[in-house]
């Protein structure tokens, strides 16, 4: 694999001046920074606050194992033709392998009863019908939904890369058609196709992939993401952190630079133009080109100075979004194979009942209560390369989504030294989640050799998110009527980048940077990521 450069900021020599500068380099950075390189010749500055490059497609190690931090699967990718694995391909510049999951990609577990999700449309189909004979119907008209809903997606996300003319003068129209879905809640859609909450309930059984439970997402956001994995799912060979290693050096090739440990303290502003960036340190880097990758509340809230009239609206807006979820993950390390353990890699979500929205507002209430949702993965089992660098030993990671208020205290505390109570807390909130991950999955029960857990209040430290949320800002029927929300900014020269442009998530997030890339560039760099690999052109 090739190397990351992870020289940090201060033991680096870098010049004032850049074609651009990228602000963190999550896959939403990452793309804009390669994408700027490769189509433009731009020599970009990258500068992640973290000591690890990649936001969330980095992996972290402890001795003898490694994790993923957000990057559980990829759905489309397996397909060479389909337009996300093309664009994986342009990026990495076709360095990336993908390795499909199991046929069962995603089972979902509710009081001991299983719904098994199959690769495969028809395959799909043909098992919510099994498990729901009486709601054949209603099983078609949600399918054709999602799908007229994803078609619709296409020309609402292209609206926020065309040049700003066009959109004043068609945009509503190209917007249109995707929001009449997307105005509407998850559960407002369903609740018109069938009563059957036993059905709704498997159908939004993935509802942990975007964040927010039936009655507050967009349907807009849970098509995009059912539609995305109706095919299975997939795993980078080599585990997620491949992914940033090979977009590095393609922007490092043409003069670029992406520097870890490097925290942007505020944007540079004159008049109501971008000009640079002061770093925490006190020195400024300038350039004719700024994208922030931070998440649009940073962006807005942080980054920028209080008092810009230009800002007022889209900030107002913004504070009419809930923030996405925030979640505990437990890292899990065994001394044996997934061979050993008869581990296959199939993602487990496990519920107390199918009613989502009851559960999530249950333990917001109390979290003694039972979780509202559990989520396994297996990584260790998805990656064939997973041996080489760790032979002898599985990985499991368990999840479950918490509120952050439960940890809000300790969010200025430092981490690794939060004290006595938060330390108790989450001893006790990791043993009950290792027994239910012995439970669910008994061959690893007595085996665990090392476990180590996360809260809101760690993500907030290593991400930057306030309240250590992993999909930025919520997807809910007014994130996407929000027209402000896209790659341009009211400031000139400024420009947003990852999941906070287009979708949630790493694929949203990728094509997030394209929309920021094309918006700089002024070229239609969508089109050229839908082109076969092979045939790009420059």
């Amino acid at each position: 694999m090739e190397a990351i450069n992870r020289t940090a900021y201060k033991q680096v020599t870098l010049g004032d001046t850049w074609d651009a500068i990228v602000i963190g380099s999550g896959i939403g950075g990452l793309t804009a920074a390669v994408l700027l390189s490769m189509h433009g010749g731009k020599r970009v500055l990258v500068l992640e606050r973290h000591y690890a490059i990649g936001g969330f497609t980095h992996t972290f190690r402890r001795p003898g194992y490694e994790w993923d931090v957000g990057l559980h699967y990829i759905g489309q990718v397996q397909d060479d033709a389909s337009r996300v694995r093309r664009a994986f391909d342009h990026v990495t510049e076709g360095k990336v392998q993908w390795n499909a999951m199991p046929e069962v990609y995603d089972r979902i577990i509710v009081d001991g009863q299983t719904f098994d999700l199959t690769r495969g449309l028809e395959q799909y189909r043909k098992g919510m019908k099994q498990y729901f004979p009486g709601e054949a119907r209603a099983i078609d008209n949600y399918i054709a939904a999602v799908q007229s809903s994803n078609r619709a997606a296409g020309l609402y996300y292209a609206e926020k890369a065309v040049p700003e003319l066009v959109s004043r003068i068609a945009g509503g129209l190209m917007r249109a058609p995707f929001l009449r879905w997307a105005k509407r809640t998850t559960a407002e859609v369903l609740r018109d196709l069938t009563s059957n909450q036993g059905l709704i309930g498997v159908l939004t059984g993935q509802w942990g992939d975007y964040g927010l439970p039936p009655a507050q997402s967009s349907f807009g956001i849970h098509a995009t993401i059912a539609g995305h994995y109706f095919d299975g799912g997939s795993y980078p060979v080599g585990g997620a952190a491949r992914i940033a290693a090979v977009i590095v050096p393609a922007i490092e090739r043409n003069g670029g630079r992406v520097i870890n440990s490097a925290e942007v303290a505020n944007i540079l502003i004159d008049g109501e133009r971008a000009i640079g960036v002061k770093m925490a340190g006190g020195r400024e880097f300038l350039a004719p080109v700024i994208i922030s990758d931070a998440g649009a509340a940073n962006t807005f809230f942080r980054l920028l100075p209080g008092e810009m009239a230009c800002l007022s609206s889209l900030r107002d807006g913004l504070r009419t979004i809930p923030a996405s979820v925030a979640h505990l993950g437990l890292y899990v390390g065994i001394k044996a194979t997934d061979a050993d353990l008869g581990l296959n890699g199939t993602n487990l979500w496990i519920y107390p009942s199918l009613d989502h929205d009851a559960n999530v507002a249950r333990f917001a209430n109390d979290i003694d209560s039972p979780f509202a949702s559990l989520y396994i993965s297996f990584p260790s089992s998805k990656d064939p390369d997973f041996a080489k660098r760790c032979p002898g030993r599985s990985t499991v990671e368990i999840l479950t989504f918490v509120p952050f208020e439960a940890f809000a205290s300790w969010q200025d505390t430092k981490w690794k030294r939060r004290g006595a109570a938060y330390d108790t807390l989450k001893q006790s909130l990791a043993a009950r989640l290792q027994s239910a991950l012995e439970r669910h999955v008994p061959a690893i029960a007595g085996k665990i050799d090392y476990a180590e857990l996360s809260t809101p209040v760690t993500t907030r430290h290593f991400m930057n998110y306030e309240q250590g949320e992993i999909y930025g800002i919520g997807s809910t029927p007014a994130r996407f009527r929000m027209r402000a929300l896209g790659a341009r900014t009211p400031i000139r020269n400024l420009y947003l980048t990852g999941q906070d442009v287009t979708s949630l998530g790493v694929v949203g997030a990728l094509f997030g940077g394209a929309v920021s890339a094309s918006a700089v560039l002024r070229k239609n760099l969508m089109s050229k990521l839908a082109k076969p690999f092979a045939s790009r052109g420059r």
